[in-house]
């Protein structure tokens, strides 16, 4: 896309949103950036050029681009396509479960981000670079999801705390640092999703390019430029944290956050269904295939402090009903609640959310669940509670080299202080939760090394197996 001045560079972007086992909601977008006497920076949302609005220039409220067409392909067969003149993003239907596809988008008649990519250049050190072409190009393609009898095996990825910005100094070296691993980690292992534990985007005083999520140009470094070789591949499953609406913030970036993740177009569907339960609060569940469902747990605040979105009588029949007694007809094999806040946590920082213990731990333990995810303290614990594993990981960009301080009451037993992800592998007899830091030298995803409260070395990576009774 041309711009008027000669001191604008646009770069466009391509975003999976969602797949599910017949469908794909592609979007499209960009950034304007300007060049200036001390090197180049986003255009904010209040400045855009070429009649563009303060609505932004990416995610649902984004004034549209052209006519646009959005062709899917198996092999060099067009199998599937739609068009839309009114928005910058379309479901995709009639699509075969569990298959790989080609896709490409078209606009005013032009192939959308057909180039070659210009990226956000950082030196070794994580220090400031700039705007320039990379000679990425992008390969736009999808995997829809297994159908929901089928029990093939699949993996996701999960990371929370993360939305700090690639350009904010060590925090943000980390974070483009994890989001190569994650790169890797996709194209070598059958990645289905990107599950998010929360604080998508942060913002504050410590972070100068980001000091709001509240609008598009504040997700220039925090999401789409780190993550743009991921989420052209991999629909990104959100839940919200304390940094994503106005628990600790000036701005509340709900708003935000629904448009950039397109929250009404993918779970309006799923409402209908009994999959969801919104506004206020963001609870779904997310099938993929016969073997995993996973299910965001909102533990924000609603309006008052100290009342929570899951004590909502409607969320609390919502949530009754999503975890049943084992054995339930069409019972997902494995079913993971993932939600910012933990209900166990060693520190040092952050207490678990004790009234988890009471709403949320017993439902996990009636219906079998067996692994529970969050983010919210800036590092990586594990530990057991019966037989439920709990795993806080929310390093993905801030972190906290400081050892937890509250061990037993935390109920944890492994613990590092390093910037990571995670890479789960569900199969019908066992998961499988592989933590993995920083690339190595050689490029490759490096195994995380945790350590017990004696300070000895222990695998970050477990295994969870059939319960007795299950054999």
């Amino acid at each position: 896309m041309a711009s008027q001045e000669q001191d604008l560079h646009f770069e466009s972007f391509v975003h999976l949103v969602d797949v599910t086992d017949q469908s794909a909601l592609v979007a499209w977008g960009g950034f304007f950036l300007r060049q200036g006497d001390d090197g180049w920076s986003v255009v904010d949302d209040d400045d855009l050029p070429d009649g563009r609005t303060a609505a932004g220039t990416i995610g649902v409220e984004s004034a549209p681009y052209g006519p646009a067409v959005v062709d899917v392909l198996d092999g060099d067969r067009v199998v599937a396509s739609a068009s839309t003149a009114d928005r910058n993003h379309v479901w995709v239907e009639d699509l075969e479960p569990d298959r790989e596809y080609r896709y490409r988008i078209t606009v005013d008649g032009e192939p959308w981000a057909a180039g070659e990519c210009w990226d956000w250049q950082l030196g070794a050190d994580g220090e400031v670079g700039g705007l320039a072409p990379s000679g990425r190009r992008y390969d736009c393609r999808l995997r829809t999801h297994p159908a929901d009898d089928d029990a093939v095996p699949v993996a996701v990825l999960a990371l929370g705390d993360y939305g700090v910005g690639i350009t904010t100094g060590e925090d943000g070296r980390r974070q483009l640092a994890v989001a190569r691993t994650m790169e890797r980690l996709m194209a070598t292992h059958l990645v289905r999703a990107i599950v998010t534990l929360g604080d998508n985007i942060y913002h504050g005083e410590e972070d100068k390019l980001a000091q709001s999520g509240d609008e598009d140009d504040d997700w220039f470094f925090t999401f789409y430029a780190p993550y743009r070789y991921l989420i052209d591949h991999l629909p990104v499953y959100p839940t919200a944290g304390n940094h994503d609406g106005a628990d600790e913030e000036a701005n509340d970036d709900r708003a935000q956050l629904a448009d950039n993740f397109h929250l009404e177009s993918r779970f309006s569907r799923a409402e209908a269904a009994g999959r969801a339960s919104r506004d206020p609060g963001l609870f779904y569940r997310l099938r993929i295939g016969r073997l995993l469902e996973l299910v965001c747990i909102d533990s924000t605040f609603g309006d008052d402090e100290g009342h929570h979105f899951f004590d909502d009588d409607e969320h609390r029949s919502w949530l009754d009903e999503t975890f049943p007694t084992p054995g339930a007809d069409g019972a997902p094999r494995w079913q993971i609640p993932f939600s910012h806040h933990p209900a166990w946590s060693a520190g040092p920082d952050h207490d678990g959310m004790v009234e988890q213990f009471d709403r949320l731990v017993p439902l996990y333990e009636r219906a079998g669940v067996r692994l529970v995810l969050a983010g919210h303290e800036h590092n990586f614990q594990h530990g057991r509670y019966g037989d439920l594993h709990h795993v806080v990981a929310g390093a993905g960009g801030k972190l906290d080299t400081e050892r937890p301080t509250r061990w037993s009451e935390g109920g944890a037993d492994a613990w590092a202080g390093t910037a990571h992800c995670l890479l789960i592998d569900a199969d019908p007899d066992r998961l499988t939760v592989s933590p993995f830091g920083e690339p190595g030298p050689d490029g490759e995803p490096v195994p995380l090394v945790a350590e017990d409260a004696h300070g000895r070395a222990v695998d970050g990576a477990f295994v969870i197996g059939q319960m007795p009774n299950e054999a």
